[in-house]
């Protein structure tokens, strides 16, 4: 190998070691990108599975106590549970209040917005629940006042706690519910979990009070005829002791007014742990605000729907009344029966229509080309494992009802009407859930705004030639014909009605929304046929029953009210 040979060599060989040292060095930055991805990651997971904890081991104490403070062999009361729930209560505040101040100052805290996230009616109904838990919280301490000199201070000072929880909350959810969090990510979900879980905690208790002064455990299991469920039974839920007597006129005033709002209580608890839930998912999430388009409420082209609606709504509302007061009555004969009866067909008409309307709806689906959302979106995935989970409630009350009536050969004719309204309900919560998730899985419709055809004057017309051209002045004004098709193509408005398949489909939604509302209505609001009715009782007896019922229920009333939520959604993308 001559001198020149080997010097080539070398210069070969001190590239190829540079090439390599350059190729080393440029994997650095990837290496230390990824790395710091994996940090990243492990700090969400751990996040994650902190806030997790808290929420699982706040809501389990929880629920132990509630369940506890409604038994009267347990030696837990209602200033126990309070307690608790006032300690959750200011923890949550200071920190939403801390959230609130930390956003504001930090620039880059807050860098993205969830367009999906709290939309104007969620936003909106949470104020409204808000305002009439507020007006609750000021029954109870007007009606809690005059026990002061005979119980404990507690159930004072808890509606008071309440009350300003409430106000902080509902600013709170109102302001930041689009939220993306992108600084102290682990505190974030940390806090969030806690206002979700006291949130659900706070569910609890007024489902439970409310249950309470629904239902009426007999003194006499074994005679039937002494089970009431229209009977008012606050003794364990309110005051404890009927030895302590209140010091101004107005308690019983204020006991009945503040029961009445309980379902708004109820409502708002699962409102803001719904939107705390859409939070916690957002923390750290890179979102696009400008994706969510923005769709305008028109009840344009809708008619049909509404006034049914309206028209089953009244209907209902009267019977339900009619029905109350008859159960509420203290004789028992045929009127009571008859008024059960007329409950009965009520609720029966009510969920045929509802089906037979859904079914149109999904025939439409079938025939309408709209494409599937693609997207992964937290707001959607809550809404549709919460209408499924719901539903689940009014689902084991209807199958149980279904065992008994067969079991006991459905022999009068309010067993057969209850059998047949089982059956039904069944029917419709099937149908009503595949109509409103597919809904929410499709893309919404979008407006094609015709194009504006402009005439142009300089454009040569078939019968003139081209010399007319020569000498003609550019600044020459169009002739009177064109400027007139010009202004025309500028000024008029053309709005494009709606296809009849989207009127159809907003027809349908009007049409449940309103049916959902009145059936929400009536076990909201004290109508207890499952206890008046005494078939399933005498057949799981009543222990049983009454845990079935008192659990079923509130998932079914707020399933209710989920669908109203969610058919509102479906009908402004229809």
């Amino acid at each position: 190998m001559t001198a020149k040979d080997t010097e080539i060599e070398e210069a070969h060989l001190s590239n190829n070691i540079n090439a390599a040292g350059q190729a080393g060095s440029g994997c650095e930055p990837e290496l230390n990108m990824s790395s710091s991805g994996v940090a990243r990651e492990q700090g969400r997971n751990w996040g994650w599975m902190l806030s997790g904890t808290i929420c699982l081991n706040i809501l389990i104490l929880g629920c132990a106590l509630v369940s506890g403070s409604a038994y009267n062999s347990i030696n837990i009361s209602s200033s126990n549970v309070q307690v608790f729930l006032i300690i959750l209560l200011l923890l949550t505040s200071i920190w939403m209040i801390y959230y609130a101040i930390y956003t504001a100052r930090q620039e880059n805290a807050v860098m993205y917005k969830d367009g999906h996230a709290g939309p104007v009616w969620l936003r909106g109904g949470l104020v409204v629940f808000g305002l009439l838990g507020i007006i609750m919280d000021i029954f109870k301490i007007a009606s809690y006042a005059g026990y002061l000199h005979c119980d404990s201070a507690v159930k004072v000072a808890f509606p008071v706690v309440q009350l300003v929880f409430i106000l902080v909350q509902t600013y709170f959810m109102s302001i930041h519910a689009k939220d993306c969090v992108q600084l102290q990510r682990n505190i974030t979900r940390c806090g969030l979990m806690l206002t979700l879980s006291t949130n659900l905690v706070l569910w609890m208790t007024a489902v439970t009070e409310e249950s309470i002064h629904q239902t009426t455990v007999p003194d006499y299991p074994s005679n039937i005829t002494k089970l009431s469920g229209r009977s008012v039974y606050i003794h364990k839920a309110s005051y404890g002791s009927d030895k302590c007597k209140c010091s101004h006129t107005s308690c019983s005033i204020f006991k009945e007014a503040y029961y009445y709002l309980y379902p708004f209580v109820i409502e708002y608890s699962l409102f803001a742990s719904a939107m705390a839930y859409v939070m916690w998912k957002n923390v750290g999430r890179v979102a696009d605000e400008h994706d969510h388009h923005k769709i305008k409420f028109r009840l344009r082209d809708v008619f049909l729907s509404p006034v049914a609606g309206v028209l089953l709504v009244i209907a209902g509302l009267t019977t339900f009344i009619v029905y109350e007061m008859e159960m509420k009555k203290d004789n028992n004969g045929a009127n009571k029966d008859k008024a059960l009866m007329m409950h009965f067909v009520m609720n029966i008409v009510i969920v045929t229509l509802m089906s037979v309307t859904t079914v149109i709806g999904c025939i439409i689906y079938k025939v309408d080309h709209r494409p599937h959302v693609s997207e992964k979106n937290p707001t959607r995935s809550l809404d549709v494992g919460l209408l499924v989970g719901a539903s689940l409630g009014q689902f084991i009350i209807s199958y149980f009802t279904i065992v008994a009536m067969v079991a006991t050969g459905a022999k009068g004719y309010l067993d057969r009407l209850n059998l047949a309204w089982a059956i039904l309900m069944v029917i419709q919560l099937g149908l009503q859930n595949f109509f409103i998730i597919e809904g929410l899985h499709r893309e919404p419709f979008h407006e094609v705004h015709p194009i504006t055809v402009v005439a142009n004057p300089y454009v040569l017309q078939p019968n003139k030639e081209l010399s007319s051209l020569e000498g003609l002045d550019m600044d020459t004004k169009p002739s009177p014909v064109l400027s007139e098709h010009i202004l025309h193509g500028h000024t008029a408005e053309h709005r494009p009605k709606l296809s009849w398949k989207r009127r159809v489909l907003k027809e349908v939604c009007v049409f449940l929304l309103l049916a959902n509302v009145i059936l929400w209505i009536m076990p909201a609001f004290g109508a207890r046929p499952q206890f008046d009715h005494t078939t399933e009782t005498e057949f799981y007896k009543f222990n049983v029953w009454a845990a079935v019922v008192n659990v079923g229920l509130p998932f079914g009333i707020f399933y209710r009210m989920h669908s109203v939520a969610s058919l509102f959604e479906v009908f402004v993308t229809s």
